[in-house]
């Protein structure tokens, strides 16, 4: 199935007008509509991006894409050119012991069938799982050094996909920004920058910029 804008755009219709899980506080967040071979995949929003209406929108998405800015797309064409979806659309609220509340194995897999109509409507040929949260979606993962810095191939509901995971860029972790998980980030956006799917859009942004 290939994906048409009218097709994205419809499904993010419904997708916005999803009330399923009581205890998440919306709105839903999504990301450009587009029919991108790129899909990225966070956790889910913070207490900001609702307000904001788009994905990383706050002081974690600023890390995030100063790294994809070194690879070939800032954060304009990034938003404009690549499909951003999450493991849960809506903000959790916070966590009483300090954080955003983790959601729920029942509210993961409520907005998880959403992931999968985008996947069947997409076909990416590379997603990017941002997180433990996001790559636990797609593969076993116990230790963030055993997935990041790697490339993996895994069928997806009969979608074959090339994974390359991320850690998550908050400014409360540490991971990725001290050894190894320095060394395994640069890896990771190595790999992500050499995908041909990547290289294929970062020329395609650079036709579109005027």
């Amino acid at each position: 199935m290939i994906a048409h804008s009218e097709s994205i755009t419809s499904h993010q219709s419904a997708l916005k007008a999803c009330r399923r899980c009581p205890e998440m506080i919306g709105p839903v967040v999504t990301g450009v509509p587009v029919a991108s071979k790129v899909l990225l995949i966070g956790q889910a929003p913070g207490d900001k991006e609702g307000r904001l209406g788009k994905p990383f929108a706050w002081t974690a998405g600023k890390t995030l894409f100063k790294w994809f800015q070194q690879i070939g797309l800032d954060e304009s064409c990034f938003r404009r050119c690549v499909y951003m979806a999450a493991v849960c659309r809506c903000f959790p609220g916070k966590n009483p012991k300090g954080g955003d509340r983790v959601p729920s194995r029942a509210e993961i897999s409520n907005c998880m069938e959403w992931l999968e109509v985008e996947i069947t409507l997409l076909q990416p040929r590379l997603l990017l799982p941002v997180g433990k949260l996001a790559i636990a979606q797609l593969m076993p993962v116990n230790k963030l050094t055993d997935v990041i810095g790697k490339t993996h191939c895994i069928d997806y509901r009969g979608v074959t996909l090339d994974v390359i995971p991320l850690p998550h860029p908050s400014g409360a972790s540490t991971w990725h920004r001290t050894e190894p998980g320095m060394s395994l980030l640069r890896q990771a956006l190595g790999r992500i920058g050499a995908h041909p799917a990547w290289q294929e859009l970062c020329a395609t942004s650079c036709e579109q910029k005027p």
